[in-house]
């Protein structure tokens, strides 16, 4: 393979919905370039995309594949990415590293949800898009029912680069509007012949290539000029303004294909390899440090991991892209991510499981290296002097959440090992060790997210394991004032253990006024304040301190020791032992020991003078809310809403976006367990959600009295 200069490469995110035919589109591509002699079929699993076991297990992609092709002197690097919303993290890694989106369409189903949330996805990362509609010889295909819905969903700027003379099963020939021409294909697809526009489609063909003159000739004043002179423009010029167009998204173009019959296929290529941005005319990374790094063959060498997978019979390989400078098979770089040093002793060009090693890659290109010492997805590699560093792929926050154990309780330390290696693969299995809960927590896009997870574990590493249901991180908090006292007295022989604390505790909130008189049963409680402390809580919330000891009742120097104790019982709340939050305790009085008293009496002390004042201050449990937001087409909203209602959410608002309904809600974190599963269910997987944490609030008091029912009935148990 000849090496491509900065200017020579395009990389491309194959992206859409699940079921738009991706796969079988790349594997077309691959065959027009010559890359494989036989195009592969999903059923008989022989693509060169879905390689691994777990996708020929399922039928369909779950991991991104980097491809790259040699076509007209350009060299195409393409990342095809899933198109199940449970594995859009790949979508995100994609267009991180890639100048533009290729959004499939599966042209019988029109615009569909997965369609329009990949789009909104291009919009927030502000990357080019060209839309492509597939199985245009579909049964249920119809263009002008496709293209209403494509202006319906993305607005005026979707513009047609070609339209078939028949859609459907008789779906054989087209008319390209940028070139003028007719291209027919035989049965088997392949090379098109071009002829002469006929008669009965001039019209047509004239009118929508004048919208795309107009189109073109918006983005360029000295092609609106030549526009305005002419009234028309050349083919290279409308080229160059449709790419100035793309570069800032004033220009949705929109091809037509068929990708298992191969036609359209080669003359989409055409338009990526002559029509699309290159690397070096796409605005350029900025680092950690906010430094502008521009794709130059010619500057120091900075290479990014933007991908790592463990492979069959290959073991870990490492996907990257030369930010800048060249890289030689060979070279040694720092890993300015994580420390230590790593050779690159080859590196490769990769197409699906095909590697070709080469010895050059310059600046824009993709490449992979296989079995590096310590590198992981996100990390960047530098030549020595180089101190770049990038991290500008952000991944979406995670929709399933579910516990994870080993079926034998002494595999538990090999599990957190796979587990460690599984999330460097695929940065949105979030894992987490949870002190609150006692629980290992993993969190995904979904429940088919975490289905593969599973079975990988399962089936790759040979460690059964089972999901069971995440506990919930309730919180603890008190809603009025209340007082207690505790004397802690033990003889044992020798020096005992003698401690009394007397205290006072209320709900905490910022600002309040200091402490000053407290009545309790007709009797009065003057505070006088000598210190204070604020204690920010790991877990939120604060709980404030204030020693208001006179006298000498109790020795300053046991103050921290009941604070401890506090502590104690604010990390295992009285009620369900749940976290305790926003809390103030007044210190006022006590009692000790010129013998007996030390630490760990007062310790006790306050720790169970906390306890009987928490439960006498009317406490009340909080859950977690979320702010969801629910995607969904108009015929079903009344479903899902009333799902909603059924899972105690507050419908904050209601909209209509893109031809979609918006629904915005409150929800427990409780009530969201699998509600991705049944979202998919009620409306037939056309709906999407995402999900944020909003903040804690108070439980029903039926919630609360389950739950402490539940509690006590495991502190029985236990």
């Amino acid at each position: 393979m000849k090496v491509y200069k900065t200017n020579e490469i395009k990389n491309i995110a194959l992206l859409g919905a699940k079921g738009s035919g991706k796969t079988t589109l790349a594997e077309s591509m691959l065959y027009e370039c010559g890359v494989i002699k036989r195009r592969g079929t999903i059923e008989a699993g022989n693509t060169v995309g879905d390689y691994f076991p777990v996708e020929k297990e399922y039928g369909y992609s779950v991991f991104s594949t980097v491809l790259n092709a040699e076509f007209n002197n350009k060299k195409l690097n393409i990342i095809d990415c899933p198109g199940a919303e449970d594995f859009v993290g790949n979508a995100y890694t994609a267009l991180g590293v890639c100048d533009l989106g290729v959004i499939v369409v599966n042209a019988q189903n029109g615009v569909e949800v997965g369609t329009q949330n990949i789009f909104r996805t291009t919009g927030k990362l502000q990357k080019p898009v060209v839309f492509a509609l597939n199985q245009m010889d579909g049964e249920k295909t119809d263009y002008e029912n496709v293209m209403e819905q494509m202006r319906e969903h993305f607005g005026p700027k979707i513009v047609a680069v070609q339209y078939p003379i028949e859609s459907g099963p008789g779906f054989r020939s087209i008319i390209d509007v940028l070139i003028m021409k007719k291209l027919e294909w035989k049965a088997e697809g392949g090379v098109p012949e071009i002829s002469e526009i006929p008669a009965d489609q001039m019209e047509k063909a004239k009118e929508l290539n004048q919208i795309l003159v107009e189109a073109a000739a918006e983005n360029d004043e000295t092609l609106m000029d030549k526009f305005f002179d002419k009234g028309t423009l050349t083919e290279d010029e409308m080229r160059e303004g449709i790419r100035k167009g793309l570069c800032d998204r004033s220009i949705l173009p929109v091809v037509v294909l068929s990708g298992e019959k191969d036609m359209g296929v080669r003359r989409l290529m055409e338009f990526l390899g002559n029509v699309c941005p290159f690397v070096s005319e796409m605005p350029a990374p900025f680092t950690t440090t906010g430094e502008e790094v521009a794709p130059d063959s010619n500057g120091p060498l900075s290479v990014y991991v933007f991908k790592t997978s463990v492979e069959p019979h290959i073991g870990e390989v490492s996907y990257f892209k030369v930010m800048s400078g060249t890289l030689h098979a060979g070279d040694d770089v720092e890993n300015v991510t994580r420390g230590g040093k790593e050779r690159l002793a080859q590196i490769f060009t990769v197409c699906g499981q095909l590697r070709t090693a080469v010895e050059t890659l310059e600046a824009g290109d993709f490449g992979a290296a296989v079995k590096l010492k310590d590198v992981r997805t996100g990390n960047t590699l530098d030549a020595k002097g180089c101190e770049y560093q990038f991290d500008f792929i952000k991944y979406p926050a995670p929709k399933y959440t579910r516990a994870i154990r080993p079926v034998t309780e002494s595999d538990a330390e090999k599990l957190a090992g796979i587990l460690t290696r599984m999330h460097e693969e695929d940065p949105t299995w979030l894992v987490e060790q949870s002190k609150e809960l006692k629980q290992t927590i993993v969190k995904g896009q979904g429940e088919f997210h975490l289905r593969t997870l599973k079975w990988r574990i399962e089936n790759n590493d040979k460690l059964p394991i089972e999901f069971i249901e995440p506990k919930i991180p309730y919180r603890e908090t008190i809603t009025k004032a209340s007082r207690a006292d505790y004397r802690h007295k033990k003889q044992s022989g020798g020096s005992g253990q003698f401690g009394e604390v007397h205290l006072i505790i209320e709900p905490y909130t910022e600002g309040m006024p200091e402490p000053d008189t407290y009545k309790f049963n007709g009797q009065e409680f003057k505070m006088n304040v000598r210190d204070k402390q604020e204690i920010p809580l790991e877990w939120g919330g604060k709980l404030v301190v204030y020693n208001c000891i006179v006298g000498g009742a109790i020795d300053a120097r046991f103050i921290p020791a009941i604070v401890k104790g506090l502590m104690d019982r604010m990390e295992q709340g009285p009620l369900t032992g749940s976290y305790a939050r926003d809390v103030r305790v007044m210190i006022y009085d006590g009692k000790m020991h010129p013998v007996d008293s030390n630490e760990i009496s007062f310790r006790l002390a306050g720790r169970n003078a906390f306890q009987e004042a928490f439960r006498n201050a009317n406490p009340k449990i909080l859950e977690p809310v979320y702010d969801v937001e629910v995607l969904t087409p108009g015929d079903v909203m009344g479903d899902v809403m009333s799902d909603l209602q059924g899972r105690r959410a507050l419908i904050m608002g209601m909209n209509s976006e893109n031809g979609l309904e918006k629904l915005q809600a409150k929800v427990p974190l409780k009530e969201m367990s699998s509600y991705s599963t049944s979202l998919s269910s009620i409306t037939g997987g056309r709906s999407s959600f995402s999900m944020e944490f909003s903040g804690y609030e108070l439980v029903p008091s039926d919630v609360q009295e389950k739950l402490l029912k539940e509690y006590e009935a495991t502190q029985q148990e236990e």
